[in-house]
């Protein structure tokens, strides 16, 4: 592997191995890895994004949400969340575990089945309403036996045993088991809703007050404390940032999570001031903004590597300050949404397509990035798109200026180039990349 990339785990394989069961292993996680890979662009480009923008620019148009399928809404955010974020998470999971009887063979595949299969029969049920009171449950089970199978594989990844190494589980460790929990009940909730909703429900839409405490579950409960692990765990490598502030990351961590009940039970006002301290104490105990320590390593890719960390978690402290606002302050759901697309687009979208690029060719057996300068305008229009739709979301919902309408399809195709210009380049460092490991003979 790359001497600049520190691997998850090392892999172990069966008893009395050669060379050849090791490239073998090998070859066959990082085929695993692309199919999870290409998932994830798959439906992050169609499902995700361009549902997306269709429904920006019908809410441009009507000049609010009046009139649009809830459902719909829902489809995209579901293709967003699960089908871009959750396959990428679950290919790098089964990636970095060890060889073990629990991951070796069918499992992997067949999770990889079950999750593609439930995604697809999600879209259809919510967005196309094919169907939907026998697929909309029936793509929630797949989903929830997905990830059973996915966490059963994963048990079996044990701490090391020796006598001089520590038996408690690291700090970035926690935070990404806190992730994989939230998202565990975030699946769980959406098969019993889902089963109620086919067995009274006049619509596949989510009601709205059930609907916004499970968007507080999936984005501060799951996708936050997940890009804080992994910050946690390769940031200080790739950044040469100082040591974690252990003190100061395990009360981000408590505080986060008491923000996400809060949330969930209706307390949102305090809520956001909960979520808001966490997010400027994870961006302290990272230690992002101080001096580094050591060169960032940048071989490979664009050079912008670490503004964009940086900026991505401004995006993460200036979006629960938003939500701050919001409880006190919206009347129309400008800020709400600000708030809401910040940490979404700004934090956790800019976060993969920043790290993305380091990462995933080398997990894939690839040697380097197809084009550096790729990524660079990949995320400029990301960060143009999201600054542009956060404030004129503001502007427009609240009523502030009517101009602001006009403009709110502009960030929309300014995101869509930049979902357009990742998708490019990891299908063509995918298709195009040197292969670090050698052809089986």
């Amino acid at each position: 592997m790359h001497p600049e990339l520190p691997v998850p785990a090392n892999e172990s394989v069966r008893p009395y191995a050669g060379p050849l069961a090791v490239l073998q292993a090998s070859q066959r996680k990082s085929f695993h890895f692309r199919l999870w890979m290409l998932t994830g662009i798959f439906f992050m480009v169609l499902p995700g994004t361009l549902l997306g923008f269709t429904n920006l620019l019908q809410i441009s148009a009507r000049h609010g949400l009046s009139g649009l399928s809830a459902a719909w809404i829902q489809a995209h955010g579901h293709a967003q969340v699960f089908g871009w974020i959750g396959s990428f998470v679950l290919g790098i999971g089964f990636y970095s575990q060890p060889e073990t009887p629990a991951n070796r063979g069918r499992l992997p595949l067949l999770c990889w089945g079950l999750w593609t299969t439930g995604l697809g029969f999600h879209w259809l049920s919510r967005a196309a309403l094919w169907h939907w009171r026998i697929l909309l449950p029936l793509s929630g089970l797949l989903e929830l036996l997905a990830i059973l199978l996915f966490l059963r594989a994963a048990r079996q990844h044990k701490l090391p045993s020796s006598p001089t190494a520590s038996r408690q589980i690291p700090l970035w460790m926690q935070s990404v088991l806190l992730s994989n929990l939230a998202l565990l009940l975030a699946i769980l909730l959406n098969f019993v809703e889902a089963c109620h909703l086919a067995w009274t429900g006049l619509s596949p839409a989510i009601p709205h007050a059930l609907d916004q405490s499970y968007l507080v579950l999936l984005a501060w409960g799951f996708l936050v404390p997940l890009i804080w692990g992994f910050s946690a765990r390769w940031l200080p490598a790739f950044l040469g940032l100082a040591a974690l502030r252990n003190s100061a990351f395990r009360l981000a961590l408590v505080l986060n999570t008491l923000g996400v009940l809060l949330g969930m039970v209706g307390f949102v006002r305090l809520a956001t001031v909960f979520l808001a301290a966490a997010a400027l104490l994870a961006a302290w105990a990272l230690q992002l903004f101080s001096a580094p320590v050591h060169p960032a390593k940048t071989a490979g890719i664009h050079a912008s590597f670490p503004l964009f960390v940086r900026i991505a978690y401004l995006w993460s402290i200036l979006a629960p300050m938003l939500g701050v606002w919001a409880a006190w302050a919206d009347h129309h759901g400008g800020i709400w949404g600000g708030s809401r697309h910040g940490l979404t687009v700004g934090f956790a979208a800019m976060m993969v397509m920043t790290i993305g690029p380091r990462i995933l060719p080398h997990f894939a057996g690839i040697r380097q990035l197809w084009s550096p300068r790729l990524m660079l305008a990949t995320l400029m229009f990301l960060l143009l798109g999201c600054t542009l739709r956060v404030s004129m979301e503001v502007v427009a919902y609240e009523g502030i200026a009517s101009f602001a309408w006009h403009l709110l399809p502009l960030s929309g195709v300014l995101e869509l180039t930049a979902v357009l210009c990742f998708a490019l380049q990891i299908l063509l460092t995918l298709l195009r990349g040197q292969a670090i490991l050698p052809a089986e003979s």
